[in-house]
């Protein structure tokens, strides 16, 4: 399988990458929050500058794709407008932060993520695709999501705990800050060129054995599509989102905010659980079990098209769904049960792995797959 070429940042709105599409401007709301009005004014630039969709990204960002070369700087100045820009680019390179979305006012997650906002200038230079997560409810919720240091419990108060490994450092809400930048900094002295993040790198070096002596809590379930104490927790397929039917939605049912999750899913502040807007609303929806990049001809990586065929076979699938267009692997880092892997136009089949493993069968035509022949998902 011929490798693709792997970009070497993530995309933000000072920085768009250049898809197949257009543009890719990548917006980073603050505690993943945003408010009705910021997210109509993100609808509003979707459907002027975009394709008229909102990608909603494993990293609790949003994105608009298919932005032109001449419409960048008229999407900055308005999302300066909402209040969704940072003056300085290094600033918004420096504020990849994964926060736990139930968070509430004056809590420990939304404490530490303001005191680590008020500190990134302390913060070293890291590679783009490296960031944080404070993740400090009862019991963690983003052990699975993209993250090099960790604030989290742990079983006797507050861990800073590096990924991949199985305990962390004790640290108070005086000192989880300071801990915090002095573990980043171990971790811009010691990558190099073929190793740039986190768990890859402690496999190699140990950390301070007082950084990984405080043992941790176990993880909580994974949320579910359906009502939570904040509101109602709807799903995205896809991590998609109509920007018209949304902005419908948003000014029908007078939803006041709108969180950002990891999971292909939106917190919706206040509300009941939508009807529109192209929103999942019930947990055992296949398209929840099943992940697609944009796919051809949106990404020039891409040979095959994605989402409309993972939309077919998600309901034949009963595990988890990965169709990617490469083998990159961009919507989906995690081993999935099915994952097909875009290949000359074709698809190869890998059984309980990734878009980088070996496939077990090559070549299949989407026609191969729909029919339910050669083989059994």
């Amino acid at each position: 399988m011929s490798a693709p070429r792997v970009k070497g940042w993530c995309p933000s709105a000072h920085r768009p990458m250049m898809a197949a599409d257009g543009l890719v401007m990548r917006v980073r709301p603050v505690l993943a929050r945003l408010t009705a009005n910021q997210m109509l004014g993100l609808c509003t630039l979707a459907q002027r500058f975009g394709h008229g969709t909102l990608e909603i990204t494993n990293r609790a960002n949003v994105q608009i794709r298919g932005v032109t070369a001449t419409g960048h700087d008229r999407v900055l100045h308005a999302l300066g407008d909402l209040g969704l820009l940072d003056a300085d680019p290094a600033h918004e390179s420096r504020r990849n932060i994964l926060v736990n979305p139930f968070w509430q006012s004056g809590d420990m997650t939304h404490r530490l993520t303001r005191d680590l906002l008020a500190q990134l200038a302390s913060l070293p230079d890291l590679p783009a695709k490296a960031g944080f997560a404070v993740d400090c409810g009862p019991h963690p919720l983003l052990h699975c999501d993209s993250a090099d240091i960790r604030l989290e419990q742990g079983e006797n108060g507050l861990i800073l705990r590096a990924d991949s490994v199985n305990a962390g450092r004790a640290v108070t809400p005086q000192t989880a800050i300071p801990a915090l930048i002095e573990m980043a900094h171990w971790l811009a002295a010691n990558i190099t060129p073929d190793c740039r993040r986190m768990a890859p790198l402690t496999a190699r070096i140990p950390l301070p054995q007082a950084w990984r002596s405080a043992a941790p809590l176990l993880p909580a379930p994974p949320p579910q599509v359906g009502l939570v104490p904040l509101g109602a927790l709807a799903g995205c397929a896809f991590g998609l989102l109509d920007a018209a039917m949304l902005s419908r939605e948003i000014a029908s049912r007078n939803i006041t905010a709108l969180r950002l999750t990891p999971w292909r899913m939106v917190l919706l502040e206040g509300a009941q659980m939508p009807q529109g807007a192209g929103f999942i609303t019930t947990p055992d929806d296949p398209l929840m079990r099943a992940s697609a990049c944009s796919g051809a001809p949106f990404c020039a990586s891409a040979t095959v098209s994605t989402r409309d065929i993972a939309r077919q076979l998600a309901p034949r699938t009963t595990g988890t769904l990965h169709v990617s267009g490469c083998s990159k692997g961009c919507a989906r880092s995690a081993p999935a049960d099915v994952t097909l892997v875009g290949r000359d136009g074709a698809f190869d089949l890998v059984r309980e792995g990734t878009a980088r493993d070996t496939p077990d069968q090559r070549g299949l035509t989407p026609k191969d797959l729909t029919s339910g022949a050669p083989f059994s998902l």
